[in-house]
């Protein structure tokens, strides 16, 4: 599906859910390094790093299982970051091979709650943080910081990219003074060192958490990949996607956990990040603040951008819809809308559950992430009809029973595993005092019962019918009408 004919306006973007033709490609490969280190190198991120030390982990074993968990769940993300110049689509589209026309559905319904999620989550954080520096009231702030996410977001992908690479160079240095002056100055309970004091519980629940954050990543991945051009190898845009994401991740998971390790009971976010950035020079906290607030505006944009495709995507699945830039720029609206009104409505308790939220984010995008890599890596080696994806009575049908199979029996045997805290323990997790393993139940069942359900494919027709069909996508995605 192709936007109807209508110029650039003002820059925007125009494309949304439909395909990017060749010659419309553009970009660099590097891009994608410093625009998920910025993504993930904002203290929205900083508060994963607090689960073990509040758990009653000591802090080395909260950094070994912050470093063990960013290097497994950005893996996946990686992985499908590297489809989207291959495919030259927005991530969320690409369920519907799997979960067919409708039935993608399922999993667009969840990406869409995690966007609002993390949004209030982080407009909430950037109106303390401008509250605590230069005043205003919280909620006035939550409003000024999503309306400029709101410009930015629909200015589209090149805006965001640029906006990334910026704020990472300022990053290096004002994280860089923030981070020596923590380790330098700040003074840490005895014991936290202590390699013979390891708690299964904390250190489990510490790894979820970040493995699953990371994972969250995967629903947004291709929408920032896919103008790239197709030359790019699956193997370079791996490692541009996984060393800035991982890279950003674990050093502001670490800096949670030293903060969270020194303040201890009285630990705060914006309160904690304040007093410690004061250490280094008088008003030096507030700096890091008022930095902070802009690395929390960019991922709030990239969450609404996101948001959009995904909205797009669902309705589009119940009543064909033409993306053009009108229906581009209502959906950016309603997202930007839906997080606003969430964080202002959003009590104390939203903001300590946020460890629950993640958990939960993690269960419900192991057993997809699974099928989609499964799918593209090892059933369909990359090779998709993508005009198919767009015809609501192409050959992935309305309802892919595979995939969707696949992702409930994934879901259901973690069940037993899940340790969301005072919500659910499963019995598995109660019998292991609290230790969630669920991350490695799913995985393997989701992924294996795919790949099992999908020995029929004929693969090689599917390729035939691409390449048959490759010629008029690209005519009339140049041309801006539906193949």
């Amino acid at each position: 599906m192709s936007t109807t004919s209508e110029p650039r306006v003002s820059g925007l973007e125009i494309r949304s859910i439909d395909y990017v033709p060749l010659n419309e490609r553009h970009g660099k490969l590097w891009h994608l390094g410093p625009l998920w280190f910025m993504s993930n190198a904002q203290i929205a991120t900083l508060a994963v790093g607090l689960i073990s030390i509040t758990e009653g982990g000591n802090l080395i074993w909260s950094l070994i299982a912050i470093v063990a968990g960013t290097v497994i769940g950005t893996f996946f993300m990686a992985f499908h970051s590297a489809q989207g110049p291959q495919l030259g689509l927005p991530q969320m589209i690409q369920s519907r091979p799997q979960f067919g026309y409708v039935g993608a559905l399922l999993v667009w319904l969840f990406a869409y709650v995690q966007y609002a999620g993390f949004n209030v989550f982080n407009t909430i954080l950037a109106g303390e943080a401008m509250h605590t520096t230069v005043h205003g009231g919280v909620k006035l702030w939550v409003v000024v910081v999503t309306l400029v996410a709101l410009v930015i977001a629909l200015v589209g992908y090149d805006v965001i990219h640029k906006a990334e690479q910026f704020l990472t160079y300022t990053f290096l240095v004002v994280f860089g003074i923030f981070t020596i002056g923590a380790l330098v100055t700040l003074h840490y309970p005895a014991g936290s060192f202590d390699l013979g004091a390891f708690k299964a519980t904390p250190f489990l629940a510490q790894f979820g958490v970040v493995a699953g954050y990371q994972i969250s990543w995967a629903i947004y991945v291709s929408d920032y990949s896919r103008y790239l051009p197709p030359d790019v190898t699956v193997r370079k845009t791996f490692y541009w996607t996984y060393f800035g994401s991982a890279l950003g991740g674990i050093w502001l998971m670490t800096l949670g956990a030293l903060l969270a390790a020194w303040a201890g009971k009285d630990f705060d976010t914006i309160k904690s990040i304040n007093a410690a950035g004061d250490k280094v020079f008088s008003g030096f906290g507030a700096i890091v603040l008022l930095f902070a607030v802009l690395g929390l505006v960019s991922v709030t944009a990239l969450n609404m951008y996101g948001g959009s495709l995904t909205l797009i995507s669902a309705v589009d699945s119940i009543k064909r819809v033409r993306p053009t830039l009108s229906v581009r720029l209502v959906t950016v609206g309603l997202t930007a809308a839906l997080s606003l009104v969430g964080a202002l409505a959003a009590t104390a308790n939203f903001l300590e559950n946020f460890n629950n939220f993640l958990l939960l984010v993690l269960y419900l995008f192991i057993p997809w992430t699974a099928v989609n890599l499964m799918d593209y890596y090892v059933v369909r080696r990359g090779h998709y009809a993508i005009a198919e994806i767009f015809n609501p009575r192409g050959i992935y049908g309305r309802w892919g029973w595979h995939g969707i199979i696949a992702y409930l029996v994934g879901f259901g045997v973690m069940i037993p595993f899940f340790s969301v805290g005072t919500l659910y323990t499963g019995p598995i997790a109660h019998a292991l005092d609290g230790a969630d393993i669920s991350l490695f139940i799913g995985l393997p069942v989701s992924a294996a019962l795919y790949w099992m359900l999908t020995r029929s494919i004929d693969v090689d027709a599917e390729q035939r019918l691409a390449e048959a069909e490759a010629e008029e996508l690209e005519q009339a995605a140049h041309e801006h009408r539906e193949p």
